[in-house]
């Protein structure tokens, strides 16, 4: 037996699903124009899939500081902050992450991945149990494998089987941790966190909350789910990522817990991986600056969300339970969401093709991210198109519509932003300000 045989499976699927004519995980971008347009096998395409909430990868401020950073401090650390020590940046940007979510501690980490990686696999020991959702993040299961606590799943937003779940364990020795999502990556649902928190109260349990998708979206603030439902004292860990609202790459987790350091030197992929470059700190930094200071993204976010996700389900598909940035089509035929992914990427729209084993239920989803940078244009030119497919595929009842004026791509500019052109960046930043508080 080769040491690849035991693959051969995924193999003779993903050989399958390439010789349909699509291949979802090989998608290749000619040009990128902005944060919502680029350019797909030579044709102007609007982005959907790309989890860019709040509009920021071309954000002008952010791209300059990050440039002056590379100037100053070179493309990158070489190593982690354990073997070869801190920037001022990473120190800064962990001050900046602890007050925004009013805590006293913050750990920076190099993937959203690795936060959730290092937290979970070295907060909980073996003689500890941790508590997940059984329809996790793959980086909180991947935790969990690395990590030597005993696993216990319970169904999936549902407070009655955790507290089911917690009662077996009431007796037996070690400390519990309960971990949930915000925002869930592949349905966009929120975690029920007001009874999650009774809960753990009642077992006195911790609490851990990723709030990838959350951070930037939900919140008077724009501190994620803890926030908007009041319960944020009665969250222990916080982690996050900065792929997702701050338009960069890397993680973080933040805490008030006390003697919260020496995670430092316990968490192995914190310790032995090389930390994040000083551009990526500069950006995200500047990225955290205008989540802050610019509420009208979010607002713009949610009303472009319920947009969408209000022209689908009122088109008749089959949608996922909330009106969240993260808008699923759910198709239950794996060929046929297949060949719908592929005639709209054909036709100017770039969304996620989600798969099993990947999605609950073993239903197959076209997963679509709404961005705060996307428009009026751009929200009715996707419903329309994918309602025109959904019809042609008789996934939906028919109608009369006229799709005269939505067989080309919106009526945008099809110029690069000014992001391209340097700017002032103190300058913009109080303007931005100003803007945000108006």
């Amino acid at each position: 037996m080769a040491i690849l045989d035991k693959f051969s499976t995924l193999a003779a699927r993903y050989d399958a699903l390439k010789q349909s004519g699509s291949d979802p995980f090989s998608v290749k971008f000619d040009d990128i124009i902005s944060s919502v347009e680029g350019v797909v096998n030579g044709k102007r395409t609007v982005l959907f899939g790309t989890n860019n909430y709040l509009g920021l990868t071309f954000d002008p401020v952010a791209m300059e500081r990050s440039i002056e950073a590379i100037r100053q401090h070179g493309t990158g650390t070489t190593g982690s902050r354990i073997a070869n020590g801190s920037y001022k940046g990473h120190e800064q940007l962990e001050r900046e992450l602890a007050d925004f979510y009013g805590r006293k501690h913050c750990m920076v980490f190099s993937t959203g991945y690795q936060a959730n990686l290092a937290m979970i696999s070295t907060l909980v020991g073996k003689d500890d149990h941790l508590i997940i959702d059984a329809d996790s993040h793959a980086s909180i299961y991947d935790a969990s494998r690395l990590g030597h606590a005993p696993v216990v799943r319970f169904r999936h937003n549902n407070p009655d089987d955790l507290a089911k779940r917690l009662a077996r364990l009431k007796d037996v020795p070690g400390e519990k941790l309960i971990v949930a999502e915000g925002i869930y990556s592949m349905l966009g649902d929120t975690a029920p966190l007001k009874e999650f928190v009774d809960v753990k109260r009642e077992f006195g349990a911790y609490l851990m909350v990723d709030e990838a998708h959350s951070m930037g979206v939900l919140g008077q603030r724009g501190r994620g789910l803890a926030e908007r439902e009041g319960v944020e004292e009665d969250v222990d860990f916080v982690v996050g990522t900065f792929s997702k609202s701050l338009a960069s790459v890397g993680g973080f987790c933040v805490s008030s817990i006390e003697g919260f350091d020496i995670l430092r030197l316990a968490a192995r992929p914190y310790m032995f991986t090389a930390s994040l470059p000083p551009s990526i700190i500069a950006s995200t930094i500047s990225a955290l600056e205008t989540l802050r200071h610019e509420p009208q993204r979010r607002t713009k976010l949610r009303a472009n969300s319920r947009r969408f996700y209000n022209g689908l389900k009122d088109a008749g598909f089959t949608v996922g339970p909330e009106a969240n940035p993260i808008v699923a089509v759910i198709l239950n035929d794996v060929a046929v969401a297949t060949a719908f992914w592929k005639r709209l990427i054909d036709e100017g729209m770039y969304l996620n093709l989600a798969l099993p084993p990947a999605t609950p239920n073993s239903s197959a989803f076209l997963r679509s991210s709404v961005s705060a940078a996307h428009n009026d244009e751009h929200i009715d030119f996707a419903i329309e198109l994918m309602t025109r497919v959904g019809r042609e595929f008789g996934l939906i009842p028919d109608a009369e519509p006229d799709y005269s004026n939505v067989t080309q791509f919106p009526r945008v500019s099809a110029e690069r932003p000014a992001a391209r052109a340097s700017i002032a960046p103190a300058r913009r930043r109080e303007a931005d300000v100003g803007a945000g508080m108006a």
